[in-house]
């Protein structure tokens, strides 16, 4: 395999930036709108190139539980679902936190509550920023914006894992992962030896050989010693949000009016600034990346002249309070959304920014 162009939908990237990563394990489970991820797996059959392990799970709870067993053995593995299934993820996903294990996640979103509608949406947000499972802990999390992001943000989520020893969560909604781009895949990278996997993660459980037990646990009965852990967790989370931060800023130098949105809605949003400036407009756009660490030393200051913020998304309004908290409240701050599967044009978003702050 060597480094070359394609058109795929996001889904497809996923599953061959996967295999060219030199990923151990993928565990699944079909949901729509991110079915093809596990099925372009099975097609590609890495099991023979590569001895990469695919399986399709008795169900969701049982995928994130296998991405569990695998990461404490010091592997690179992955899981993906949308919406519903991910919700049962929930308490797997705290429990690998807890265990400082490095491991990918993909929630390709759809529209909800309950099992909602297969279209898509960016009402997940909260789940997986704030921490959908039990506990203090946190995600790092990724937002693709293209069929090419899909691609490049595996590595960059594992690359983060592996980095942090936590997970990391690709937060695409469902137009993401079924739309269809030209993508420039990787170059391939070969799957690690055992050697090399006990010299890069003396942490795992790969067998006891002339060192002491390894434990993988995220269990600790003892109160001084679960606030230790809980302590070390913190610390950790704030070396990510020093040194993780990711975003793009399009006219934010002499923005009037700031649009913030992420995923499939920064780029519509981006059409609608385009509209705006072509009317004389001083429209600036900010795309949060990283979701969670969030870019908010960033909006504060994209924000300083604003007249007011405009937050776009597939929801009814989440990432919002992150934005009102960045500015902390001193720019005036408005949201517009479409749920259920419904997306806005650029000229509705356009519109809308008229209506609410252009007087």
């Amino acid at each position: 395999m060597e480094s070359d162009i394609r058109l795929m939908k996001g889904n497809e990237a996923l599953a061959h930036a996967m295999i060219r990563y030199g990923a151990d394990g993928y565990f699944g489970y079909p949901i729509t709108p991110q079915s093809e991820v596990l099925e372009t797996l099975e097609a590609e059959m890495p099991w023979e190139s590569t001895g990469m392990v695919v399986l399709q799970a008795e169900s969701e709870v049982a995928a994130v539980n296998m991405v569990y067993a695998g990461a404490g053995a010091g592997k690179a593995v992955c899981t993906s679902s949308s919406s519903p299934g991910m919700s049962l993820m929930q308490e797997g996903i705290s429990f690998i936190a807890a265990a400082e294990l490095p491991a990918l996640l993909i929630n390709c979103m759809r529209g909800g509550p309950g099992l909602g509608t297969i279209q898509p949406s960016q009402a997940d947000y909260f789940q997986a920023t704030k921490g959908g499972g039990h506990g203090d802990y946190r995600l790092i999390t990724l937002a693709p914006s293209s069929v090419q992001e899909m691609c490049d943000f595996v590595a960059l989520g594992w690359d983060l894992a592996f980095k942090y020893r936590t997970p990391a969560m690709i937060l695409a909604d469902g137009t993401v992962g079924q739309m269809m781009e030209k993508v420039i895949l990787p170059e391939p990278r070969r799957r690690r030896t055992e050697e090399e996997l006990r010299e890069q993660c003396p942490w795992a459980v790969t067998g006891k050989k002339n060192r002491k037990r390894n434990i993988i646990t995220s269990l600790e009965l003892n109160a001084p010693a679960m606030e230790v852990i809980n302590n070390n967790l913190q610390a950790k989370y704030k070396r990510i949000e020093e040194n993780e931060v990711r975003c793009e800023a399009l006219n934010t130098e002499d923005c009037e009016y700031l649009i913030v949105a992420f995923g499939s809605m920064a780029r519509i949003c981006e059409k609608a600034m385009e509209l705006a400036r072509k009317q004389g407009l001083n429209v600036g756009l900010l795309r949060p990346i990283t979701l969670w660490p969030f870019p908010a030393k960033a909006i504060e200051q994209a924000a300083r002249k604003a007249k007011g913020i405009l937050v776009v998304e597939l929801s009814a309004g989440q990432m919002i309070e992150d934005v009102k908290l960045a500015v902390n409240c001193q720019v005036d701050t408005r949201h517009y959304g479409r749920m259920g599967g419904m997306i806005p044009t650029p000229d509705e978003i356009l519109g809308v920014l008229k209506e609410m702050f252009v007087k």
